[in-house]
């Protein structure tokens, strides 16, 4: 690019070559040459940063802290970016997740952006970055307040995810709740259960960990915004923050706060950490439902082959007519993703050195990364796995007449070392457990149909549906 598609800024360093067209201004401008490396920072942080300007703007201007002039100037600015499709607004938001931890340079890319267009719209208003658009603020307390404010978005958008999915399997706990089948401890035959009251385990499992999400989730109200450099508060004009909480309240539809302990909101990150915590408890879960139907659903003919999952796409390059179960392994591969994202969010949580935690930016990315995958995964399990889902009873039946441990019912009636013995015979003889009860002496052929009921072993009438 030619040295005319070029203009010369000042910051306090001294002076930086911009691109002629770009918004942004020095700070932006050197944040993309000293941290070129990794993701981009997610635009739904850039577009909290810009609801809360906006409501700083307002603030300010209302609590008397800001000339009303600038003031509209900001918020008319701030609205056209919010106007912008993600590819549009991209463009003047490029900097990368890897920056400074404390996410400064976002937040400058925000202040300069929205003055230099507020400049454009209002030329000789003489909007400045630090002075105007950062007024009352630090990026010590907007980049936490807009962790928390996207982290709160992104569980909106996985709490109906879980839902769907438990939605879905709650038509299989319904339409298979009296299908009897063989159980598995151990990875080994045990008593039988209904293929509902297998479902309504999974259903379960995920109503606790949608729950888990919605009890913690208020923790992430509580805003930093306020708290400036340090915690203090110093240079935020008085009352400016509580209308700013109420403004982004309106905005996201939570009762977002700002009565809490400032030096808290910047040091520490418990909230983030904890939600994440519930969503690696989500993922662990998700990963033992998906590991259980892929393999009910082995075979199928080689492999366990209770199960028959939906043909999504041909399953193999070399192999005609192969169905895999993909949707099983996109969840088992987000699964392990947001294991490592709660590494890292552990270990960047500890991180709060002194008055700042310095990892705010790779926690939020990890965060966000984390929700996006499972509300995606989720969804096209439930979708594309689950609601196509069938049993395939003949082999159930098959495999419960042969199992072992349908013997369990007659330990009431001849006692466990009599009918470990009977167990232990059928296996060693390769005969059915029915035979080798009779052969006992210990069982007439009338007890034995009387007392092997596969349906009164499942104890259905007591078990409780989800």
């Amino acid at each position: 690019m030619s040295e005319e598609n070029y203009r010369i800024e000042s910051d306090t360093i001294g002076p930086v070559k911009i691109p002629k067209d770009a918004l942004w201004g020095p700070q932006t401008e050197r944040s993309l040459h000293n941290f070129p490396s990794g993701e981009e920072m997610p635009l739904a942080i850039i577009r909290a940063f810009l609801h809360l300007k906006k409501a700083a703007a307002e603030s300010n201007v209302e609590v008397g802290d800001e000339p009303e002039e600038k003031g509209k100037a900001i918020e008319e600015a701030i609205d056209q970016l919010l106007a912008l499709d993600d590819e549009d607004l991209r463009k003047d938001f490029p900097l990368h997740v890897l920056q400074t931890g404390s996410g400064t340079q976002s937040n400058m890319n925000v202040n300069e952006v929205v003055a230099n267009l507020a400049n454009k719209n209002h030329p000789g208003l003489n909007v400045l970055p630090n002075d105007d658009v950062n007024r009352g603020q630090s990026s010590n307390d907007t980049f936490p307040t807009a962790m928390n404010i996207v982290a709160v978005e992104a569980l909106d958008k996985l709490e109906p995810a879980i839902q769907h999915l438990i939605d879905e399997l709650r038509i299989k706990e319904e339409e298979y709740w009296k299908t009897v089948k063989v159980g598995r401890t151990h990875l080994q035959d045990a008593t039988p259960l209904t293929f509902g009251q297998e479902v309504s385990g999974y259903m379960s499992a995920l109503k606790h960990d949608l729950e888990y999400i919605k009890q913690l989730k208020p923790t992430l109200y509580e805003l930093a915004i306020g708290g400036t450099a340090v915690g203090t508060g110093l240079n935020a004009a008085p009352g400016m923050t509580e209308r700013i909480a109420g403004k982004l309240s309106k905005v996201y539809g939570h009762e977002f706060k700002v009565d809490t302990n400032k030096f808290w909101g910047l040091a520490h990150h418990s909230g983030i950490d904890v939600l994440h915590g519930a969503l690696k408890t989500l993922a662990a879960d998700m990963f033992k439902i998906a590991q259980d139907i892929r393999m009910l659903a082995s075979g199928p003919r080689a492999g366990y082959g209770e199960l028959n999952i939906p043909a999504n796409e041909p399953g193999s390059s070399i192999m005609p007519g192969k169905v895999n179960p993909t949707q099983a392994e996109a969840v088992t591969m987000a699964a392990a993703k947001v294991f490592g994202n709660d590494t890292t969010i552990t270990f960047a949580a500890s991180q709060g050195n002194f008055e700042m935690n310095v990892f705010k930016t790779v926690m939020i990315s990890g965060f966000l990364d984390s929700c996006e995958i499972l509300t995606g995964t989720i969804t096209g399990f439930a979708d594309r796995m689950i609601h196509g889902l069938t049993i395939n009873e003949q082999r159930m039946d098959d495999l419960l007449e042969n199992s072992l441990m349908t013997v369990t019912a007659l330990s009431p009636h001849i006692g466990y070392h009599d009918a470990a013995k009977i167990a232990q015979a059928a296996e060693k003889e390769g005969t059915t457990l029915r035979e080798a009860a009779i052969k006992s002496g210990k069982v007439t052929e009338d007890q034995y149909d009387e007392w092997m009921d596969y349906m009164q072993m499942t104890n259905l009438d007591k078990s409780k549906k989800e």
